[in-house]
């Protein structure tokens, strides 16, 4: 098997993931076609179904299960389960895991495609896709996949399962069936996926120290089934379950659950109580990414041209600055000593001209 491996280069990768520019655009288009077939119950009817069925094949299959292994199951039910993520017209389920995997690497830094923070959010959205860049699937990235060879040729036909979702619906309600039902809720699943890129990292709850902008959005977690418990997922990657807390409405993760006791899928993660509860240490990447964004604020605001420079500020003093723009973490002393360091090595180039000898 040949592989694809794209050079190393900013905007590369994808959290979850998207069409093609031109069938993207042309399903959003298709959409008018309910002023010539109409719109009936039945299609209305089949439009809601598609939307569940298949937002569960993107939420276990493409992210929970392809990106993550965060459960197991068997060669046909990896296959149907990747066969229903490709239904929703989102691209290969090794491309779709290989740009997720990439984001958790580079979650709101410059090299994350998607990021509000980096790009602005409509860019974040959906206008990335509008590049030619991130078309190649990276088999490097998923080793763990690509040695399934049903699996690649599942990742080959891209569309496949779409089309032939679609020739479905117009067999059970006709050409409404095709737009309303499958058109529409195409669409409706693609700005589902989308918004866990962009509003996911913008409007909700930080309960957790992750190093990027990811939150808990309630009423996300409702349109896409559990995803939008973003900060939990980026907290603990691990875990089938991404609503922690009994209260956290996570509809894929009680689906997984219903499948495991007639054991079609098993292992399910589930995240460790000190994770829930806030009490583990971060991890050295995590400390140092939060360290570095502390140390360029401190810098940002303290840090004038010479000869005025500050005296080097205290742990303590760096650990109330955390303490305030983070969420709780048991870490933070770490978090402000590194910080320190970077902010001691940032004044001493600063100082390093006035001290050259003439």
């Amino acid at each position: 098997m040949t592989t694809t491996t794209p050079a190393p280069q900013a905007h590369e990768h994808d959290d979850i993931v998207y069409p093609e520019t031109v069938p993207f655009l042309l399903v959003h288009v298709a959409c008018l076609a309910a002023l010539w077939t109409g719109v009936t119950w039945e299609a209305v009817g089949l439009g809601i179904i598609l939307y569940l069925v298949r937002m569960f094949g993107v939420t276990a299959g493409y992210h929970r299960y392809f990106s993550h292994r965060t459960f197991r199951t068997s060669r046909v039910g990896h296959f149907l389960l990747g066969w229903l993520a490709q239904s929703s017209a989102q691209l290969g389920i090794l491309w779709w895991a290989a740009k997720h995997r990439h984001h958790h690497r580079h979650s709101d830094t410059e090299l994350d495609v998607h990021s509000p923070r980096q790009h602005g959010f409509l860019y974040a959205h959906m206008g990335w896709i509008f590049t030619a860049r991130h078309d190649a699937t990276d088999f490097d990235a998923v080793p763990d996949l690509a040695r399934y060879r049903e699996l690649v040729w599942l990742n080959a036909h891209p569309y496949l399962p779409a089309a032939s979702l679609a020739a479905l619906a117009y067999v059970l309600a006709g050409w409404p069936g095709v737009v309303v039902g499958f058109v529409w809720s195409t669409v409706a699943l693609y700005h589902g996926t989308f918004m866990i890129n962009s509003l996911a990292h913008v409007h909700g709850r930080v309960r957790y120290v992750t190093g990027d902008d990811s939150r808990n959005n309630w009423w996300l977690a409702v349109l896409t089934l559990g995803e939008g418990w973003h900060n939990n997922h980026h907290a603990y990657q691990r875990s089938t379950r991404q609503g922690f807390r009994w209260w956290e409405f996570d509809p894929t993760f009680y689906a997984l659950r219903a499948l495991s006791w007639l054991r079609l899928v098993w292992d399910l993660g589930e995240p460790p109580p000190e994770v829930v509860r806030n009490e583990r240490p971060l991890g050295r990447h995590t400390i140092e990414k939060v360290a570095h964004q502390l140390a360029a604020k401190y810098a940002e605001m303290h840090l004038p041209q010479l000869p005025h420079l500050p005296e080097l500020p205290s742990v303590a003093e760096l650990r109330r600055r955390a303490e305030e723009m983070y969420a709780a973490s048991p870490s933070m002393d770490d978090i402000a000593a590194r910080a320190r360091e970077l902010i001691a090595q940032r004044m001493a180039t600063l100082r390093a001209p006035e001290q050259a000898p003439a």
